[in-house]
């Protein structure tokens, strides 16, 4: 049981833009201000591009530090921190942290789809399906985390998008230790 919410945190802190909330870090999510929060939601998903193994290394490489500072954010970051965001993405080989944004959002709709125990690419949409089904069968959660987690995955349900670009499954899977241990810090 443990696993499948493990599973769902990654994928949804990895989905969850980083811009202006501490939502990168499971346990610390903070929502996101209602400025942040209206274009996710409103049907404009990032946009999928063809991921490159430098661009999976430069994302492995700058999110420890990304996420030290996220976890902080209360709120959309003021000019110092973005300033911050923007340099650390930049070290790791992106244009700025929107770019480092984008890659985190391809990684997500993958990671979506990856069983954990196989580390293998599957229908992301069943996974999740069968989480859903997981928890409501679970009688020793409290009312309350099943409502939420049933939310959670729910949402997580309407928001799964087709991988366009199938190249990205194989690098992503090829580094799903090491990101999804990201995930967990």
């Amino acid at each position: 049981m443990q696993s499948t919410f493990r599973a769902a945190a990654i994928a949804l802190a990895l989905f969850v833009p980083l811009t202006g909330v501490a939502s990168a870090q499971p346990g610390k999510q903070a929502p996101p201000p209602p400025a942040q929060q209206a274009p996710q939601q409103a049907d404009q998903a990032p946009p999928q591009i063809a991921l490159t193994d430098k661009q999976i290394a430069g994302f492995i490489s700058a999110t420890p530090d990304i996420n030290k500072i996220t976890a902080k954010l209360q709120a959309e970051p003021d000019q110092k921190t973005q300033a911050q965001l923007d340099g650390l993405a930049k070290k790791a080989g992106f244009k700025d942290f929107e770019e480092y944004e984008i890659v985190q959002a391809n990684i997500a709709m993958v990671m979506q789809g990856i069983d954990p125990q196989t580390k293998k690419f599957g229908d992301p949409k069943k996974m999740i399906q069968a989480q859903i089904d997981e928890v409501n069968a679970d009688k020793k959660m409290k009312p309350a985390e099943k409502k939420q987690a049933l939310d959670e995955l729910n949402q997580e349900l309407k928001d799964v998008q087709p991988i366009k670009n199938q190249g990205n499954i194989a690098l992503v899977e090829k580094s799903y230790d090491q990101l999804a241990k990201l995930m967990q810090e």
